[in-house]
């Protein structure tokens, strides 16, 4: 068995939902992000805002493209999104004095103040999770290893 590929499901055929693994990474997904709603309607953020915000209070400034790679979204998502956290003060968007196409996006005092009201998140949704830590550090691993391979390919 060495070298073989794992199949979801335990049902021989391929085109029943109960065989796919995309299946339940989506469900999972869309009650995840369902999960986060609470916290983050407190602080004003949609799910998307709130990974976007993440990025820059670890980087404090970084072009609309490196956003886009680090969080796998395209300019045409980010745009209105980053547009909505500028309007609500946390973020400044100027062009790029080298290069008019490109834009840095960087937080302002009230975006990093937003960091303190947030720090909160992480523990209220690690608390609504039944996984072990060991659990959730091997879904990590795995899933980010899914990630990869389906993004450079």
């Amino acid at each position: 068995m060495s070298g073989q590929k794992a199949s979801p499901g335990t049902c021989g055929d391929p085109l029943l939902l109960k065989s796919q693994l995309c299946f339940p990474i989506y469900a999972c997904a869309r009650e995840i992000i369902k999960a986060y709603h609470e916290p983050l309607s407190a602080l004003n953020l949609t799910y998307t805002q709130y990974l976007v915000m993440m990025v820059l209070w670890e980087e404090k400034k970084k072009s609309v493209r490196e956003l886009g790679d680090c969080l796998y979204l395209d300019s045409g998502t980010l745009t209105p999104l980053l547009k909505k956290l500028e309007t609500k003060g946390y973020i400044a968007r100027e062009r790029c004095p080298e290069d008019e196409r490109c834009v840095i996006v960087s937080l302002t005092a009230d975006g990093q103040a937003l960091k303190e009201k947030a720090a909160s998140v992480p523990r209220c949704m690690a608390e609504k999770s039944p996984l072990t830590k060991e659990e959730s550090e091997t879904l990590y691993r795995t899933l980010y290893k899914l990630l990869h391979t389906l993004h450079s390919s």
